[in-house]
């Protein structure tokens, strides 16, 4: 009759176990924080197997060692702050070697660190600990402390918490999966917007001119760079023109290319309201120190500003750390770089260049993704290579200009993914 009754009493444990074990997977596959599940499935699993407390630490990758994440029990909160190194005591042992330990003495082990219960006055009779191991990836350890009414955890129940370690790694690489996502999404969103900010700064129309041709493009990157352009018509003598790069990606540098326009336009609306004379050098002064004062120190735009009289065909030229602007001209090649440092970086004075331009001299101004696009061998296409390709098209209008170098950038770079903003322009005396 004893024997009976023992075999039901066994069979009613087995049945617990499995239907908590079917009850985890169904918490698995819910929409809930990694937190909350953790915490639910170690009070669970210490209900199931009769335990006086539960934990579940994590492994920290870049710092090699183990932390309490989840800890339940009367005094789950003296140990919650604590470290462990890889191979110290029964958890670092545990993860070290990635084998599951069952002991029936912990005071009889001598891998069982006492400092423990020595700071809880928790008394670790027996334990049973399991590596966290998903696709041979440590996650971390969990274990179960103390059988209740002084018995021993046995077999069955190392069993049950090896298939519960392996769910909460599949936990929490759901979880980590899910995190990805979330950030990528994020990230998507930022560009899009950012993007979008981009896009609608840029000029959709540029001014009509009797006297020059212009032309400029902007392809962009997958990833938000900070180029942006503009062909400013001050008034029907003179003519702004304006490339700039602003340094890192996304949203920031998208904010800081709305700020260089919103305060070009600011100043250039300053201007005919007091028909005060327009002086280049002011206004890159103006820009360089609202930059300054508006961006942090990692934050600067490289820029080149050209104003042109139409009626003395004379162009004024400051290079504001940009990239060298080439003026193409039968077959010399003059180059404009005088001006002074990048834009937000320190309060200073620019320095000015004039040219008196002549028939049929084109311009060519661009950001740092012409130059520097790179094909799959590393190799990147270079000013030698943008000036042959220009120079046999100094005949043409500055649209076939613009799209011949930009075609001969793609045929460069052939199947290379494009890492940053393409922008070029081109402005031709007729």
């Amino acid at each position: 009759m004893t024997n009976t009754n023992l075999d039901i009493s066994e069979l009613e444990v087995v049945i617990r176990q499995i239907n908590y074990l079917q009850k985890i997977s169904q918490q698995i596959s819910e929409d809930r924080s990694l937190e909350e599940l953790l915490n639910e499935l170690l009070d669970s699993c210490r209900d199931v197997i009769k335990a006086e407390a539960s934990s579940l630490l994590l492994y920290n990758e870049k710092e090699n060692n183990l932390y309490f994440h989840v800890v339940t029990g009367e005094k789950g909160g003296v140990v919650k702050n604590v470290n462990i190194k890889m191979g110290q005591g029964i958890a670092g042992w545990v993860a070290e070697n990635r084998k599951p330990l069952l002991i029936e003495d912990c005071y009889a082990d001598p891998r069982f660190n006492r400092e423990f219960d020595k700071k809880s006055n928790f008394k670790t009779k027996t334990m049973i600990c399991v590596p966290l191991i998903f696709k041979e990836k440590l996650f971390g350890v969990i274990q179960v402390i103390n059988k209740q009414n002084d018995e021993f955890f046995n077999e069955r129940d190392l069993n049950i918490f090896t298939i519960l370690a392996s769910q909460c790694a599949v936990a929490i690489e759901n979880a980590k999966l899910t995190e990805i996502q979330i950030q990528q999404k994020a990230l998507e969103r930022e560009l899009k917007t950012a993007r979008e900010i981009q896009q609608n700064l840029l000029p959709s129309v540029l001014p009509d001119f009797k006297d020059i041709d212009v032309s400029f493009k902007l392809i962009p990157a997958k990833q938000v760079g900070g180029d942006y352009y503009n062909v400013y018509k001050i008034n029907d003598d003179l003519t702004l023109f304006f490339i700039c790069d602003v340094s890192g990606k996304s949203i920031s540098a998208a904010l800081i290319v709305s700020t260089i326009c919103s305060c070009i336009m600011t100043y250039l609306n300053m201007l005919k309201l007091s028909k005060d004379h327009f002086d280049l050098i002011e206004m890159v002064k103006s820009l360089n120190r609202v930059l300054i004062e508006s961006t942090t120190d990692d934050k600067f735009a490289t820029a080149w500003f050209g104003l042109y009289k139409h009626s003395e065909k004379k162009l004024q030229s400051v290079n504001a750390g940009h990239n060298v602007i080439f003026i193409f001209r039968n077959n010399e090649v003059l180059d404009l770089k005088e001006g002074g440092l990048f834009l937000g970086s320190i309060d200073m004075e620019y320095n000015l260049e004039e040219i008196n331009l002549e028939k049929d001299d084109l311009i060519l101004c661009y950001t740092d993704g012409v130059n520097e696009a790179m094909n799959k061998n590393f190799e990147q296409y270079g000013d030698d290579r943008l000036i042959a390709s220009v120079k046999d098209m100094t005949g043409s209008s500055s649209e076939a200009v613009v799209d011949c170098l930009l075609k001969d950038v793609k045929n460069f770079v052939k199947d290379a993914e494009q890492s940053d903003d393409i922008t070029c322009g081109a402005i031709k005396v007729v």
